[in-house]
């Protein structure tokens, strides 16, 4: 095989996908771009709706991960890639780390619960059990801190 036969090949190969990458890169930069149009707009309307910016932050990087992921997979079909095996495998792996994450999960979900139904917010004097009080300082997606009056140190649930 000489070398002009190579760059005949390769010459071919680059015509060949050059429509596609052209396509692919487009559709990634306007798929990006409304992803972010959408997220503003999320955002904006959380805001309307005086939600916790806690509870806005994590609903909006929540929006945009999972569009971004679909953007993905279908820039990686428009190359002819077969998306089903990898939604099935990544599919597999999460229900895997789900079933190993199960008490994790449950408490992300009680954290979740606490920024949108707010039994206390940030500044609240509460009573932990065993008859410790506290002011919350922060509550998060993981944990809920508070200053502890009587020892003088952080407690996290």
């Amino acid at each position: 095989m000489d070398f002009s036969e190579l760059t005949s090949k390769w010459s071919a190969a680059i015509i060949d996908y050059a429509p596609k990458i052209a396509a692919a890169l487009l559709t990634l930069i306007i798929g990006l771009w409304i992803i972010k149009r959408i997220v503003n707009y999320v955002n904006k309307a959380i805001e309307k709706n005086a939600v916790d910016e806690t509870l806005a932050k994590f609903l909006a990087s929540l929006i945009s991960a999972g569009l971004k992921i679909m953007l993905l997979f279908s820039v990686a079909g428009m190359f002819g890639v077969n998306t089903t095996s990898f939604i099935a495998i990544i599919s597999a792996l999460m229900i895997g780390v789900g079933m190993a994450l199960n008490g994790t999960l449950s408490h992300v979900a009680s954290g979740v619960m606490l920024m949108v139904f707010k039994p206390f917010k940030v500044g609240d004097v509460v009573e932990i059990g065993g008859g410790r009080s506290g002011s919350v300082e922060s509550i998060n997606a993981f944990n809920t801190t508070s200053f502890n009056f009587r020892q003088q140190a952080y407690l996290y649930r």
